[in-house]
C-alpha cells in the first residue's frame, strides 16, 4: 500500500484528468502559476511573480484561486520561515 503511496506523490498532478478538469475552470493566471509550480516548486509568492513575469498582486489571485481548488498546497519555507512556499497537490 505504500508503494502506491509513494508513487502518487512522485507523480506529475498536471496528468491527472480530474486535476485537469478543476484547473480549466480557473482564470488565465492561475493556469500559468501552476504551470510555473509543474516546472519549479515550491516557490514563494516572489518567485513566482519572477518566474510568471506577472504582477504580485495578480499571483496572489491566482494562489487564492488554485488554493480554493485544492489544486495548490502551502508550507513555511525551510530557508526563510517568514515566507510560505508553494506547490502542485494531487
Amino acid at each position: 500500500m505504500s508503494a502506491t503511496t509513494d508513487e502518487r506523490s512522485s507523480e506529475n498532478p498536471m496528468t491527472d484528468p480530474e486535476f485537469r478538469d478543476r484547473l480549466r475552470e480557473l482564470p488565465p493566471s492561475a493556469k500559468l502559476v501552476a504551470k510555473v509550480l509543474e516546472d519549479a516548486s515550491p516557490l514563494s509568492q516572489g518567485q513566482l511573480a519572477d518566474e510568471s513575469l506577472l504582477p504580485d498582486r495578480t499571483v496572489r489571485y491566482a494562489l487564492n484561486r488554485l488554493e480554493e481548488e485544492d489544486l495548490v498546497g502551502s508550507r513555511y519555507s525551510f530557508h526563510d520561515a517568514r515566507k510560505q512556499v508553494y506547490f502542485l497537490v494531487n
